[in-house]
């Protein structure tokens, strides 16, 4: 089967887009790739890739074609020339480009606008379906970044959601809440929609080879990823104002917009020596952050449509192994307790994240629930039955 994939994100961004290509390329399939330029999430373009190199290139067995795109800075102007330029030189690419597909899939993350090229290809040749997997849901991403539901800009991007959704043959969807959106807020709810949920990097399914943290006594809580408005990791920091027990540390390792925010936070409330930040690391640098975790830590900003998502690194963290401490709502708290690998308090809410947290150190029952988490995972969310449902959908 000849697969076209369109995604803004590729490797070397940290999405699993590239791993799930691979895979297809390695169970006989030929996949062309359609992205932009590596620059996720702080809007740098490695120098390797300025000046058109590896605008074309196969890797690991996949053809990859790069567009141009203007690079991410802060703030809503920023992200939308960002998002606008991708899809501008990749429908001009789609319109020059072979089309000789059997099918096209679009790995949709933000913004839903990146799957237009897709269907410039099927429109200018004879692909007869659009497979799309959702990874994050429009508009309601936008009122996460305080759009006004109410507003123009709002509204029009909600019909053309609407648009780019029902254009699609059929929608794979990683969390079970998300086809409520669908059929509440978007009105669809005749589509082919197949529950496909991520999967973890291989590189967290056995940290066993990692030399263990000595233990010094202090009890460690390890938040992993971006750090951007969804995220709110500045309640991380409100709750460690709050909690009680002096052995607990807070170590937050990732980069994004609000990491400066979060910062300036930690110094206004004197939290320095037990809030930790160490930026944006390599992938395989993480196992040690995990080897050294008590507990992972996900967040998410109190929203009742970001309640809808199941952040990977959820994923991440059961397969190491984790015990895992949230503060969110709606499915990532849902998991948390149908796995009993945790405690999870409200999204925002520091003071119950704080009271959570000191129960945890105090119950000192991680090993259990870390178990748990792993058991989980290997019941709902490896990545052989990901790759499954994801190659039914494209031939079905």
């Amino acid at each position: 089967m000849k697969i076209l994939t369109v995604c803004q994100y590729y490797h070397p961004e940290p999405f699993r887009i590239h791993e799930v290509c691979e895979e297809l390329a390695a169970r006989g399939h030929e996949v062309t790739v359609l992205t932009g330029l590596p620059n996720y999430p702080m809007g740098i373009i490695p120098e390797e890739y300025k000046k058109g190199a590896h605008s074309d290139e196969i890797i690991n067995g996949v053809r990859v074609i790069r567009v141009r795109e203007y690079p991410r800075t802060p703030g809503k102007v920023g992200l939308a020339r960002n998002y606008v330029s991708f899809v501008w030189h990749g429908c001009i690419k789609a319109l020059f480009m072979k089309k000789d597909f059997d099918v096209i899939f679009v790995y949709q993350l933000s913004p839903v606008l990146m799957a237009i090229p897709a269907f410039i290809v099927k429109w200018f040749s004879h692909t007869p379906k659009i497979a799309l997997y959702c990874l994050d849901l429009w508009p309601a991403s936008l009122a996460s970044l305080g759009v006004e539901e109410d507003s123009l800009f709002y509204r029009f991007m909600k019909a053309v959601s609407i648009r780019i959704y029902k254009g699609a043959n059929m929608i794979g969807y990683t969390s079970r809440e998300f086809t409520k959106y669908f059929r509440d807020e978007l009105g669809i709810d005749r589509k082919d929609f197949i529950h496909i949920p991520q999967f973890a990097d291989d590189l967290f399914s056995d940290i066993s080879n990692v030399a263990p943290s000595p233990d010094d006594g202090t009890i460690n809580y390890v938040f992993a990823g971006n750090v951007g408005m969804m995220q709110s990791a500045d309640t991380i920091i409100r709750a460690a104002a709050l909690v009680k027990d002096e052995r607990i540390r807070w170590h937050i390792v990732g980069d994004g917009f609000a990491l400066d925010d979060c910062k300036k936070l930690c110094d206004d409330m004197k939290m320095n020596d037990k809030v930790f930040f160490y930026g944006r690391l390599p992938v395989d640098e993480m196992p040690k952050f995990y080897n050294m975790a008590d507990a992972m830590i996900v967040t998410l900003s109190d929203n009742d449509l970001i309640s809808y998502t199941l952040p990977g690194k959820v994923q991440s963290y059961m397969a190491a192994k984790k015990a895992i401490l949230g503060c969110a709502n709606g499915e990532t708290k849902s998991v948390i307790d149908e796995a009993g690998c945790g405690y999870c308090a409200p999204a925002c809410d520091a003071e119950t994240l704080a009271r959570l947290a000191d129960k945890m150190a105090a119950d000192n029952d991680f090993a259990r629930m870390g178990k748990n988490s792993r058991q989980y995972y290997d019941r709902y969310f490896t990545k052989k039955d990901h790759m499954d449902r994801i190659e039914n959908m494209l031939l079905a």
